[in-house]
């Protein structure tokens, strides 16, 4: 009997799956399930897990597209590594590259509930790992790095594909121009106040010297920011509505600082 597949928002069945212990038709139906449903969505992999049950039981295909029984699969070995891109009916239209295990060794039993061990590579090993994932209430997002999982988190609530989008990441490279740009701005505040508390002629003509160098620091940093800033947004483009607005309005809080700064400087340190 064709089943639904559980799609994203609803959530998996439960945590984990629970082991097979009874080997009966119920067990049987539930088998012939999973291939009609794989059948009718023409999928390369099923698990009991994706249609409701709380069973620890999958079905993929082979190379030969012929149908492997997996009951109570456990991952006992793998070598190397791979990255693919993957897809899953739990989150539809939606692709990622994950990495995975290149080879694998399991051990599951059979319909007859006799032990079995199995050796996969390629296609085979990653559909497998995929659908043991399920097993344990994981999808590949639990694959994923901290930046990828944020951008995929964006691409389910905005609807854009994370394989096939360029994605307005939560930090640019350009923040390191910030960041410096900051700290030097920091020292500049710090060499202010010192200033204060000082008398030697000498001594504060060599601090205002120091503001003068570091402001054309920073403001050639806001310019570099600028126009780097412009050529990092656009290489995104699902953000760039946001983009310019973002920059200006960054560099023009640097550069009010700068300016009050400097002004300060200018009335207590210039000789």
């Amino acid at each position: 009997m064709i089943k639904d597949i559980v799609t994203y928002p609803s959530p998996l069945s439960v945590e984990y799956a629970t082991d097979v212990r009874t080997f009966n038709e119920n067990l049987f139906a539930l088998i012939d399930d999973l291939k009609d449903t794989m059948k009718e969505n023409n999928l390369d992999g099923l698990a009991a897990f994706q249609i409701g049950s709380y069973y620890n039981v999958v079905v993929v295909k082979d190379e030969n597209g012929e149908f492997l029984e997996l009951i109570n699969p456990r991952l006992i070995s793998h070598s190397g590594s791979v990255t693919t891109e993957e897809t899953t009916a739990y989150y539809p239209g939606k692709t990622v590259p994950i990495t995975r295990y290149e080879s694998i060794s399991i051990v599951y039993q059979d319909r007859d509930a006799k032990d079995k061990t199995l050796k996969a590579s390629g296609e085979l090993a990653i559909v497998i790992q995929r659908k043991i994932d399920y097993t344990f209430g994981a999808t590949f997002i639990q694959r994923m790095d901290k930046e990828q999982k944020e951008r995929f988190e964006l691409s389910l609530e905005y609807g854009v594909d994370i394989g096939t989008a360029d994605y307005c990441p939560t930090t640019f490279k350009r923040d390191k121009i910030i960041t410096v740009i900051n700290i030097t701005m920091i020292l500049m505040a710090l060499n202010f106040l010192v200033s204060l508390f000082l008398s030697d002629e000498t001594l504060l003509t060599q601090l205002w010297e120091y503001q003068l160098y570091a402001s054309f620091g920073v403001l050639g940093l806001n310019v570099i920011y600028f126009f780097y800033a412009q050529y990092e947004g656009k290489q995104y483009t699902s953000c760039t509505s946001c983009q310019i607005g973002n920059i200006i309005g960054t560099a023009t809080i640097s550069l009010i600082k700068l300016s009050v700064l400097m002004v300060l400087s200018y009335m207590f340190l210039k000789p």
